[in-house]
């Protein structure tokens, strides 16, 4: 008896992984988030298939609907929205399930982090700009740990993705605006990969009122860092004629 928890993607059908289809066309039983998952991905489930939305479902029902299917011996999938693992609220189904005795098995998906930097065309490991990447979110009616406040993060000015928390911009900036400076350049990603998708870009000290002006309060990506200014791309080592590497003689 195994249980799928299957990554969906951002948004776009097309970006769920093959193996995430291929489970959504045999499973018995899909369990999806339809607050967030774009219902066309629904698509790749098998016509047989029995969809419900976990919207208005407890974490007890949740969990008691997919367990009896399972020992059913019924192939569930529960869908999450972009990757499961990260901000999806996984473990504590697993963990339910497990005391019941039934295995669940994680499939990747797409974050939405990585659509919202494909949106906006820019690499986040930008060589001699920022080699380091920090996935965050803002504390609001779920807390976050004290040490990893957006101002203590904020401190090493790398480069940032913030989920779920561009109903709180204007708390956001004012938590960044300490570290980062007001020019640092930022973008914020609403439904990315989606038909709808739309971005907003400025400048730190600006973006609150900028997004506010654009009605955007939900479902939103936030960029952070100098990587998403072209004027300072650099190019890496990686293909510079001179470099040598295992598979290439550096020219002299």
């Amino acid at each position: 008896m195994t249980v799928w928890f299957v990554g969906a993607g951002p948004g776009d059908p097309e970006l769920i992984t093959l193996k995430g289809a291929r489970l959504l066309q045999e499973a018995e039983l899909v369990v999806y988030a339809g607050s967030l998952v774009n219902k066309t991905i629904l698509l790749h489930a098998g016509p047989a298939a029995r969809l419900i939305d976990s919207a208005g479902l407890a974490l007890d029902e949740l969990v008691g609907m997919m367990a009896e299917a399972a020992v059913k011996g019924q192939q569930v999938v529960r869908l999450h929205t972009g990757d499961p693992a990260l901000f999806g609220a996984i473990q504590e189904q697993m963990d339910a399930l497990g005391q019941l005795g039934i295995k669940s098995t994680m499939v990747p998906g797409v974050s939405s982090y990585a659509a919202a930097a494909a949106a906006v065309g820019r690499e986040l490991t930008m060589p001699e700009i920022s080699q380091t990447v920090i996935i965050t979110r803002m504390g609001g009616r779920t807390p976050v740990p004290e040490k990893e406040n957006l101002r203590s993060l904020a401190a090493h000015q790398a480069a940032m993705c913030i989920f779920l928390s561009v109903g709180m911009m204007e708390q956001v900036a004012a938590e960044l605006l300490s570290a980062y400076p007001p020019e640092t350049p930022v973008a914020v990603v609403e439904k990315a990969s989606w038909p709808e998708e739309r971005v907003i870009q400025g400048t730190l000290g600006e973006i609150a009122q900028k997004v506010k002006a654009a009605g955007v309060i939900k479902t939103a990506m936030i960029l952070v860092g100098d990587f998403l200014a072209e004027e300072k791309s650099r190019k890496s080592r990686l293909y510079a004629a001179d470099f040598s590497h295992g598979f290439r003689e550096g020219k002299k």
